[in-house]
Parts: C-alpha cells; structure tokens; sequence
C-alpha cells in the first residue's frame, strides 16, 4: 500500500509542477469559460502522465460540471468555444462534458471542432 501512496504524491507532484506552465497558457483564466473563480489544475486523463496537453485550469463551476450527468443546455453555452483549442485537455475534456448534452447544437458544435475523429466518434 506504501507504493501505492507513493505513486500518488510523485503524480500529484508532477502535476504541480506543471502549474505554473498551464496558469501563463490560460492567462490566468479558465480555459473552458474564462471564469476566473476558484481555479485549479483539471487532468483530464488522471491515468496517463501529467503533461501540459493533459492539464487544463478549470473555475470551480466547469469542474463541477465534469461530474454532472445531464448539465443545464445553457450553462454549457459557455464552454463552446473550448472546442477550437489545440490542447487535447481543453477541446476534448469541454466535448465530453457537452456531449452529455443532447441539445442539437452541442452536436453541431463538436462536429466541426477540431478534436481527433475518434473521440468525435465515440461522441456522436
């Protein structure tokens, strides 16, 4: 268990480390809203290695929205323009959250982003 315990505190130190990289590339803003409440560092894959294109600095209210199951259609209104990043964190973790959403223009809207075909796929 003591290796287990040990991993986390190097994988959170590594993401900390990135902190200060990802706060300068989201201008001191969230990267899905430009909200600039409560931010913290968001990994939107906590399995693989903490990078910068798998970090996004999130506002308290979008990383709540990654937890919700079915958001209200015009909170998400906000997170939209996420799509056209070129960080996979930013475009791809703000489709997941979005496509949660069956409104026809979060269809429309991840259709003509830029995220990798696959995940598109998976999506739609």
């Amino acid at each position: 268990m003591a290796k287990g315990a040990q991993q986390n505190r190097e994988h959170l130190a590594a993401v900390q480390l990135l902190g200060k990289t990802i706060s300068k590339r989201a201008g001191f803003r969230c990267e899905w809203c430009e909200g600039d409440q409560e931010l913290r560092l968001w990994e939107y894959q906590p399995d693989h290695e903490p990078t910068e294109d798998n970090l996004a600095l999130l506002c308290l209210s979008c990383r709540e929205l990654v937890g919700t199951k079915n958001p209200d259609p015009r909170r998400l209104r906000s997170l939209r323009n996420a799509l056209w990043s070129q960080v996979p964190a930013v475009a791809e973790g703000a489709a997941v959250v979005l496509a949660r959403c069956k409104e026809p223009w979060v269809r429309e809207a991840i259709e003509e982003s830029f995220i990798d075909e696959a995940l598109k796929g998976r999506l739609l």
